[in-house]
C-alpha cells in the first residue's frame, strides 16, 4: 500500500504504534479513549481460533479486548511462535497466492509487494506529544523541520476514528507477543502487536523473538501497544500482496 496516496500512517504514541492504515468507514469511536485500563463491553464475540486468551495477562487482555472492540476481526489467533504455526501461516499464505515457495533453497519465499508499496515515509511518521517541543525541535517561521514530525493529540484521535473502525471485520486478529533483543535482557523491549495480515505474523518471527516465550517472560509487566492493519475491506478485489 502506498502511505502517500491512501492515508497511510506512522504513529508512535506513549504505549502505541500505528502503521500503514488506510481508511476504514470512519465511525465515530473514541478510539484514544479506548486504550485506558477501563473496562469494556465487547460488541461482538470472535471466535479464538488459536491459543487461549484467558491464560493471557490482565493487561494484555484488556489490550486485545479494546483491539477487538475497535477492529471488529471475525477471530483471534494468538500466536505462540512455534515451527507448526509458522508452517501453517507459511501455507495460507501460499494458498492465498502472497508468496510462492522457491524450491532451489529450504524454506525460501518469494513475495511480490506492490511496486508502489515503502515500508514507511518520513513524511507520514509522526511523534504524538502534547507539547511539540517535547518531540522535536520548533523550526523558524517559513522552515520545514527536518527531524521528525509532530502530531497533537486531537489530531491524532481524529486520524483513529477514520481509520480503524470495524477495519478487521471478516477478518482475523492476529495477537503477536514479541521481544526487541533477547527474551530476558535489561536491554530488550516486548511488545504485543494486533494485526490482521498473516505476512506481518511470518515477518515477525523472522525480525524478532516473537511467541509464547515472551508472554511468559512479559507476565504482568509493561509492554509496548501496537496495532496494524492491512485497510482494505472485504471482499478483497485485485491482485492479492503482503
Amino acid at each position: 500500500m502506498t502511505a502517500e496516496k491512501k492515508g497511510g500512517l506512522d504513529v508512535v504514541y506513549p504505549g502505541m504504534q500505528l502503521r500503514d492504515v488506510q481508511s476504514a468507514n470512519g465511525l465515530g469511536v473514541s478510539s484514544l479513549k479506548c486504550w485506558s485500563s477501563a473496562p469494556v463491553r465487547w460488541a461482538h464475540a470472535p471466535r479464538v481460533i488459536h491459543g487461549d486468551l484467558g491464560k493471557l495477562s490482565r493487561p494484555v487482555q484488556e489490550f486485545v479486548e479494546h483491539g477487538v472492540r475497535l477492529c471488529q476481526p471475525e477471530n483471534i489467533h494468538i500466536c505462540d511462535g512455534t515451527e507448526k504455526e509458522n508452517g501453517k501461516i507459511l501455507n495460507l499464505l501460499e494458498s492465498e497466492g502472497v508468496i510462492k515457495a522457491l524450491t532451489k533453497y529450504e524454506n525460501c519465499w518469494l513475495a511480490k509487494t506492490d511496486p508502489k508499496d515503502v515500508a514507511r515515509v518520513e513524511s507520514r511518521t509522526v511523534i504524538v506529544t502534547e507539547n511539540q517541543r517535547d518531540t522535536i525541535p520548533i523550526p523558524v517561521s517559513g522552515a520545514k523541520g527536518q527531524l521528525g514530525n509532530w502530531m497533537n493529540p486531537k489530531a491524532f484521535q481524529e486520524a483513529m476514528d477514520d481509520r480503524f473502525p470495524g477495519c478487521m471485520k471478516g477478518r482475523t486478529m492476529y495477537v503477536i507477543p514479541y521481544s526487541m533483543g533477547p527474551i530476558g535482557s535489561p536491554l530488550s523491549k516486548i511488545g504485543i502487536q494486533l494485526t490482521d495480515s498473516a505476512y506481518v505474523v511470518a515477518s515477525m518471527r523472522i525480525m524478532t523473538r516473537m511467541g509464547a516465550a515472551v508472554l511468559r517472560n512479559l507476565g504482568d509487566g509493561e509492554f509496548v501497544k501496537c496495532l496494524h492493519s492491512v485497510g482494505r475491506p472485504l471482499p478483497l478485489e485485485g491482485k492479492r500482496r503482503p
